[in-house]
């Protein structure tokens, strides 16, 4: 006897004839590059690419040519300045909806939508006339590229593709932006020098617009799309349906601490994740994480001029090693791994706040730099651990939701480590106070991240 096909039949009809291209453009838009390795590799070389461009417009890279564009324009370094801080809140304001996005439409046109996007505002800025046209074309560029570009998207892309080397790609895309970083101050204020600031914008604006075509190419939603499971296992479809999700759900305990199981992967909603006490919990030290590091980095060098009387040559070279030393990711993804995200990020917290308590005794370079390294090793990961926690708590089914959520949490910190310096050492006439107020920042963000364990996972219906 016939019998009508369900209507999951008819959502896995209609997936595999979607699958299937049958016009000029469907091919086009489906083809691929084939690769003798797991595809998400690629995918993460991508996603360095729109890192690249996309730290054009840090705050550190600018920091470089700002004397260039004040010398040329007559502008106030307060309004550059104000600028880089606006846009980081801002990138805040664009992550929870860059997230959404990234969820419910994939990452394949939001990442060269941004690429266009800040090509634009990278060329305009090369031809601005006022200072209002910097600031709002400056604030545009940031508030688009740090959630497109460097943070909410490429870490959705790495939780979808990766499940058992998920930590390490979330450390791989974590060390593209200071190293990207690295590059683009040289490269820049070469430029800059040679041909002016604003035709290293313009230079700049042209390569964004060119990067749109290959991540077009190469970037996709998620490997099923492509026949694929995380980290490169042949699909099995029946491992993706919701009573299989049950049945794992019931494993979750017997597994390793860093290992993420199918229930984990797919339970949470990011209504049911911010009704929690641990997504609050690591919300406030994501904030106390980025505010300690930002108020720690942007005062070390005149801190350590004033304090342990060495040059600003010598204490800008410390400043940059511990920048460097945010490499150090990928040895905290190893850590995680085997004794989970949560308690890696409380050791790094301590570290950091045992760096800043040695701060107090550094009186010469060699002590400085022990500081630099030490720092440096600790300060730069909790952006990457929280996202790594977020992946492990929350899954992968709304990931770009829940993380972009958090956005605010760190763009508020950032912004406020940049000016919380300055208000102290006005008040108290020393950076000492400053140092202080890191150090307690440290500790109570270990407390908090101590307090929130894995959240109990919601039943299944």
């Amino acid at each position: 006897m016939y019998s009508w096909p369900s209507h999951r039949q008819n959502r896995e009809e209609h997936r595999c004839n979607k699958e299937s291209p049958t016009t000029p453009l469907e091919r086009i838009l489906q083809w691929r590059p084939k690769t003798p390795f797991y595809y998400g590799w690629l995918i993460l070389t991508a996603t360095a690419l729109g890192n690249f461009v996309a730290t054009s417009v840090a705050g550190v890279v600018w920091g470089g040519i700002q004397g260039l564009i004040i010398q040329e324009t007559g502008w106030k370094r307060s309004s550059i300045g104000f600028s880089a801080s606006v846009g980081v809140w801002m990138s805040g304001v664009v992550a929870p909806f860059a997230g959404h996005l990234a969820d419910r439409y994939g990452p394949r046109w939001l990442m060269p939508i941004g690429t266009i996007l800040l090509g634009l505002c990278l060329y305009s800025l090369g031809g601005v006339t006022s200072v209002w046209q910097f600031f709002i074309l400056a604030v545009l560029a940031r508030a688009i590229s740090q959630p497109l570009l460097i943070g909410i998207v490429p870490r959705t892309l790495a939780v979808n593709f990766f499940q058992r080397r998920r930590n390490f790609a979330l450390a791989l895309i974590g060390i593209y932006r200071p190293v990207s970083a690295a590059i683009n101050i040289q490269a820049i204020s070469i430029i800059a020098v040679s041909q002016g600031w604003r035709a290293a914008f313009r230079y700049l604006g042209i390569l964004s617009f060119l990067l749109a075509v290959p991540l077009a190419i190469v970037i996709r939603r998620r490997p099923e799309d492509i026949g694929m499971l995380p980290d490169g296992a042949p699909a099995r479809p029946e491992i993706t349906t919701r009573s299989t999700q049950a049945q794992t759900g019931a494993a979750t305990a017997a597994r390793r601490p860093g290992e993420i199981s199918e229930a984990q992967e797919h339970s949470w909603t990011s209504k049911d994740a911010l009704r929690t006490k641990s997504y609050w919990l690591v919300a406030l030290t994501a904030f106390l994480g980025t505010s300690a590091n930002t108020t720690i980095g942007f005062n070390t060098v005149p801190y350590l001029v004033e304090n342990a009387h060495i040059s600003t040559t010598q204490a800008a070279g410390v400043l940059s090693i511990g920048t460097l030393l945010s490499l150090g990711n990928l040895g905290w993804a190893y850590l995680a791994d085997r004794i989970t995200p949560r308690w890696c990020i409380i050791a790094a917290m301590i570290t950091s706040a045992a760096s800043v308590i040695f701060l107090f005794r550094v009186d010469s370079v060699p002590s400085a730099y022990v500081f630099g390294v030490v720092w440096g090793l600790s300060s730069g990961t909790s952006g990457v651990l929280i996202s790594m926690i977020i992946a492990q708590y929350f899954g992968r089914a709304h990931y770009g939701t829940i993380a972009g959520t958090l956005r605010p949490f760190e763009a508020g910190g950032l912004g406020l480590g940049q000016m919380l310096g300055a208000v102290i050492y006005d008040i108290a006439g020393s950076y000492r106070l400053i140092v202080w107020t890191g150090l307690c920042a440290h500790i109570l963000g270990a407390i908090f991240i101590f307090i929130a364990r894995p959240p109990a996972q919601p039943s299944v219906d």
